[in-house]
């Protein structure tokens, strides 16, 4: 019996972003933090999962005509840290970085904990120290609570 591999092929966009090296099963949660879930798009949105690589499984992201901001860089590097980001123009790749996990994370997670004085409707953002990088970890310079993993996914604003 003849067996061939085959290759996945996904279109590939004229411009754009290519977030490539997503923890895999964690597509549709940097969809959710780019805002592609919460905003109607004409642009063509591709979801790669469960692919395989040198380094095992990975999800693949391509958005058409979006480039991403800063704090969409940290909060990707929050549930990925070993994401890569290609910015695609005319079709060729001209910008590839990895996302890097920042020392401080601020305004951009939720405090797990619920009597945090970040949670009280007082006028003070969320700050956290990234005290592990895998899993990532954050603790809160407030009340001192760790996250990680699936908390910090879930709390991202």
């Amino acid at each position: 019996m003849n067996k061939k591999k085959k290759k996945i092929k996904i279109t590939p966009i004229e411009s754009g972003t290519v977030i490539d090296h997503v923890k895999s099963g964690h597509a549709m949660k940097v969809l959710k933090i780019i805002g592609v879930m919460d905003k109607q798009m004409n642009s063509i949105v591709s979801i790669a999962m469960n692919v395989n690589s040198s380094y095992g499984k990975k999800d693949i992201v391509k958005v058409e005509n979006m480039e991403l901001e800063s704090d969409e860089l940290d909060k990707i590097s929050l549930i990925s840290p070993r994401a890569t980001v290609n910015i695609i123009r005319d079709f060729e790749v001209i910008k590839k970085h990895q996302v890097k996990l920042p020392e401080k994370v601020k305004g951009i997670v939720k405090c797990i904990n619920n009597t945090c004085i970040t949670n009280q409707n007082e006028p003070i953002e969320s700050e956290f120290d990234v005290v592990g990088e895998d899993p990532v970890t954050l603790k809160c310079v407030y009340c001192e609570r760790e996250m990680k993993g699936e908390e910090i996914s879930e709390n991202v604003i």
